[in-house]
């Protein structure tokens, strides 16, 4: 099943387009790379097909979005989160609370969810990215690479179907992009869908599909 899907999406910025028709899905099991030069538009593809566009940052796109079948439009938050979570570039501009399970509870807290359920996510999060050691831990005293897994475990808190990554493998070091790899994997091998926005191609290994922007278009790529 497709769990994120873009069909003939168009976006500008002051009315100059910045991409358009783009098609675009990742299925359930499955992790496609999105690929291309810095301001081509992955990020902003990024944040149409999470949701943060229009929802967070008042813009407005043509085509449609679907996060398992549906127009993410028509998605409550809670809904949305749940189908979809996102994690960005940069871990320090995410990690804001006090302590790693300050900042895991974060999500699961703000849609009302009970507290012994949230103890349970937090718990099941940080174990499915290695990290349950830290649960006490500053996140500002962590590593890049460890502050990257916690945004992750606090995306996974939600318990999305599916996870982007925009460029989450930017800023780190071989020994922490090869962690945040086999947290993707895992996640993969559970049915979840990714989507991996990557600029370095030696980061593709583990991508099943690569989509590549060029002049304002997208098209699927050969592994």
């Amino acid at each position: 099943m497709k769990a994120i899907e873009g069909a003939g999406i168009g976006f500008a910025y002051g009315g100059t387009p910045l991409f358009s028709d783009v098609n675009i899905f990742v299925s359930e099991g499955e992790c496609a790379a999105l690929t291309g030069p810095s301001g081509c538009g992955k990020s902003t593809l990024c944040y149409i097909l999470s949701g943060v566009i229009p929802r967070s940052i008042e813009a407005d796109y043509t085509g449609t979005a679907r996060l398992y079948g549906d127009d993410i439009k028509t998605l409550t938050l809670k809904q949305t989160v749940e189908r979809v979570g996102i994690v960005f570039q940069d871990p320090d501009a995410q990690l804001f609370s006090p302590t790693v399970e300050d900042e895991i509870a974060f999500g699961p807290e703000n849609i009302c969810l009970p507290r012994e359920e949230i103890e349970k996510r937090i718990s099941a999060a940080l174990a499915s990215v290695g990290m349950r050691r830290y649960r006490y831990a500053k996140p500002s005293k962590l590593s890049g690479g460890q502050k990257q897994l916690v945004a992750l475990a606090a995306s996974l808190a939600l318990k999305p179907k599916a996870v982007i990554l925009d460029e989450a493998l930017s800023q780190l070091d071989s020994d922490s992009t090869s962690l945040v790899k086999q947290a993707i994997l895992k996640q993969k091998a559970q049915g979840k869908a990714i989507l991996l926005v990557e600029h370095d191609h030696e980061n593709l290994d583990i991508a099943d599909r690569i989509y590549a922007f060029s002049e304002g278009t997208l098209k699927e790529v050969r592994v």
